[in-house]
């Protein structure tokens, strides 16, 4: 038995997810949601300040809606797929993310995720050093500003979130065009009942705050992931599943409350060795299968070092930032 089917093996019995646990794992999120998006409309009459205080936990708690939208696009959240797939719309709603295109693009991801012939679907846009010294001073230019903190991790989440997601790829097949345009048509009207009850300007100092957190926080998560200083990029001919999770992906040590409120991402290489574990059972195999403790962690101190990252050498076979480019 190779190895990839032995962790398929011993990863099996975590795949069922507890439907009674998944509802409760909704409510306590969806429910704080809403009382702190109330709690900020009532403050900011008051105190805009404390509003903007208030809008970081509730931030918080929309990254975890999207993180159970995440769980639904694997089928991972509930034992029917139906169930799955229409909490998982209904939560787009709220984390501006259209469900069935994003789905799609994340199975790609999963799929190919340190495949350097597989780029360019579902992943942050990576060039290796040759590749970037190919270019042209333009597209230099144009990738120096993609991975840019201040647009990949500020201007970047806004455009992504609010604007991009409205418009799926033309490569995007009819169905997921169409449940990506009723996920627009379902925001614009919640929007619209918003701004009915509390005005544009009122509505966006509130809302606001809370979807520009939330986005940039979304962003960060997908960029530490995969990308840190010891990732795994190779051709597709030595890309198998298991070393892409357990090498190309990060076991990011998050502190409580952290941890619950991006829904244990942070144990990601669990989750691309097997994406069908529901996230409230990930902590669980952790402790019950400690060889996979043997993954060299990434502490939210050191992941701040990895915000420069940007280029795959293929010589060192690390990530490193421009100043590593040698001089020609």
């Amino acid at each position: 038995m190779n190895k990839i089917a032995s962790w398929n093996c011993r990863l099996a019995e975590y795949r069922k997810p507890n439907n009674r646990r998944s509802l409760v794992e909704l409510a306590v999120t969806i429910l704080p949601f809403v009382m702190l998006w109330t709690a900020m409309s009532i403050v900011s009459e008051v105190n805009y300040f404390a509003c903007l205080i208030i809008a970081i936990p509730a931030a918080g708690f929309l990254v975890r809606l999207f993180m159970i939208q995440h769980d639904c696009g694997h089928g991972s959240m509930f034992s029917r797929r139906a169930v799955n797939d229409w909490i998982g719309r209904s939560l787009a709603i709220l984390t501006l993310t259209p469900y069935d295109n994003w789905r799609q693009s994340h199975a790609h991801h999963h799929a190919s995720s340190g495949n350097l012939d597989r780029r360019g679907i579902g992943d942050i846009t990576t060039l290796t050093i040759k590749e970037y010294l190919a270019l042209d001073r333009w597209g230099r230019l144009k990738y120096r500003l993609y991975r840019h903190p201040v647009v990949m991790f500020g201007f970047g989440p806004t455009y992504l979130f609010v604007f991009r997601n409205r418009f799926p790829d033309k490569t995007t097949n009819s169905d997921d065009w169409i449940s990506a345009m009723a996920t627009n048509i379902a925001i614009g009207l919640l929007v619209s009942l918003m701004v009915a009850w509390l005005g544009w300007s009122h509505f966006l100092a509130i809302h606001g705050p809370i979807t520009l957190i939330a986005a940039s926080i979304g962003v960060w998560l997908f960029y530490v992931q995969h990308q840190f200083e010891e990732t795994l990029w190779v051709d597709k001919s030595y890309w198998s599943q298991e070393a892409a999770a357990l090498r190309g992906s990060s076991y990011y040590l998050l502190p409580q409350p952290l941890a619950w409120f991006t829904a244990n991402i942070g144990l990601h290489h669990i989750h691309h060795l097997s994406s069908r574990i529901p996230f409230y059972r990930l902590p669980e195999v952790l402790r019950e299968w400690r060889d996979l403790e043997l993954v060299t962690p990434l502490t939210l101190r050191a992941s701040l070092r990895c915000i420069n990252l940007a280029l795959w050498d293929e010589d060192t076979r690390k990530l490193v930032p421009f100043r590593s480019i040698p001089i020609r």
